[in-house]
């Protein structure tokens, strides 16, 4: 819910506007002045405040100074009795949105700040983005310090350079895609685009109009000319996500890319020439569909120059806090909210969860859980709704078990290895020898 601050001396001004406000719908909060203000806005979010100019101590244009120090963004709208033009001039040159001479109109007061709102929402929800964008596809944005993910990262690294094919395997939800871009912003197309192709979500005959293009009168509704997805991504590279679902047809086609560098639209016979690289991602056995006769062995080869196997989220859980932080952090932006950590009791929840949809689940269920939450920390009933019957039942050798177990402890207890050592009823040199047994990295 949208929260206004209001910062006024007099009372009566703040009871009318809390009065009036409320009643639109927004959770209004009161400063009788300019120190006091501040330590609300630290305290908590708010999408507008509207600001007194004369208050006694610090100032509505001295408040404002110090609002613009901490947030650019947030919409101050100021009032005053004293319709001074300087005055108005400075507020607007630091930042307000607006100046206001009471006693003001209250409709055309509603109307401004739900427009600033909105504005505001628009522009916070942008900055996320254009950060997330030009962030989220460098190493630093693939979250961990595992041992398993920091082979991923190695990988990355040796093949990016390169203008070889890569084929990125690995079970839904693991973050293929994100791999697949990083590749491509640390490669020598990085300039060029990159085009995203979701193989599932097309069928036969729209797949090979949306990767090859056509002609107009190509078939029934082609009213006009368009090019393909390979066309759009000629000198960048081309991510062909669930490839393992593409029909044989296509296969043939898109061998001759592979072998040629050219195709044609559908409908036409002219050959185009393009200048792409390749990257290709399933959740399928590719080996496994040869073998059944449902993708082409000399396919599979070209695609598969270089292979990065994704691991799931259940065999890197030293991973899961990271993961767990970095969502808070982007969710916080989002939902407006102040959420600080997830309590020790739901941390152990997390870490005991089997994961089906790996880390877009895990994605999930922070974010289901800060909609829900009131408080700075997310406690353990907050996620009631994560399906009990998917908790990991404890399988496989003893060695499994008992690394599992180490990475639980060494979790929460923040990596001390003298108290992990105790809870475990072992020596510390012992669980020292475990860590580097089982290449824990925390």
């Amino acid at each position: 819910m949208r929260k206004i601050l209001v910062v006024d001396d007099e009372q009566n001004i703040r009871r009318m506007l809390v009065r009036v406000l409320s009643s639109e719908g927004f959770i209004v909060k009161e400063a009788i002045n300019g120190l006091k203000a501040l330590k609300k806005l630290e305290e908590e979010n708010y999408s507008l405040v509207l600001l007194d100019l004369k208050m006694p101590g610090l100032n509505g244009i001295e408040t404002l100074k110090k609002i613009r120090e901490n947030d650019l963004n947030l919409p101050v709208i100021m009032m005053s009795a004293y319709g001074s033009i300087p005055e108005a001039v400075e507020a607007i040159k630091l930042g307000a949105l607006d100046y206001l001479i009471k006693p003001f109109d209250i409709e055309e007061l509603k109307i401004i700040i739900k427009r600033a709102i909105k504005q505001y929402e628009l522009e916070v929800e942008n900055i996320y983005y254009r950060e997330e964008e030009e962030k989220r596809f460098n190493f630093d944005e693939i979250i961990g310090k595992s041992n398993s993910i920091n082979r991923v990262l190695e990988m990355i690294k040796n093949v990016s350079p390169t203008p070889a094919t890569v084929l990125i395997t690995g079970e839904s939800g693991t973050g293929k895609e994100l791999i697949a871009r990083a590749i491509h912003k640390n490669s020598l197309r990085k300039k060029g685009p990159f085009v995203v192709v979701n193989c599932a979500a097309f069928s036969l005959n729209l797949l090979e109009s949306e990767l090859f293009g056509h002609e107009k009168g190509a078939f029934t509704g082609a009213i006009s000319r368009r090019i393909g997805r390979f066309e759009m991504a000629n000198g960048g590279t081309i991510f062909l996500d669930e490839i393992g679902e593409i029909d044989l047809s296509i296969q043939t086609k898109l061998l001759r890319v592979l072998q040629e560098k050219e195709f044609e639209r559908v409908g036409s016979s002219k050959s185009i020439k393009v200048d792409v690289r390749i990257l290709s991602a399933t959740n399928k056995d590719l080996k496994k569909e040869i073998e059944e006769r449902r993708f082409r062995e000399d396919l599979f080869y070209r695609l598969n120059v270089f292979n990065i196997e994704v691991p799931p989220l259940r065999e890197r859980k030293e991973d899961i806090p990271l993961l767990a932080e970095h969502f808070i952090h982007k969710y916080n932006k989002i939902l407006n909210k102040k959420v600080e950590k997830v309590s020790p009791q739901a941390m152990e929840l997390l870490l005991d969860y089997d994961y089906p949809g790996n880390i877009r689940e895990l994605e999930n269920i922070i974010e289901r859980s800060m909609i829900m939450a009131r408080d700075e920390i997310i406690d353990e009933k907050y996620f009631n709704f994560i399906n009990k019957e998917t908790y990991i039942e404890k399988k496989g050798t003893l060695k499994d078990v008992e690394k599992e177990l180490i990475i639980k402890y060494l979790i929460q207890n923040k990596g001390n290895r003298t108290h992990t050592a105790e809870i475990l009823g072992i020596s510390r040199r012992s669980l020292q020898n475990k860590i580097k047994e089982y290449q824990i990295n925390l």
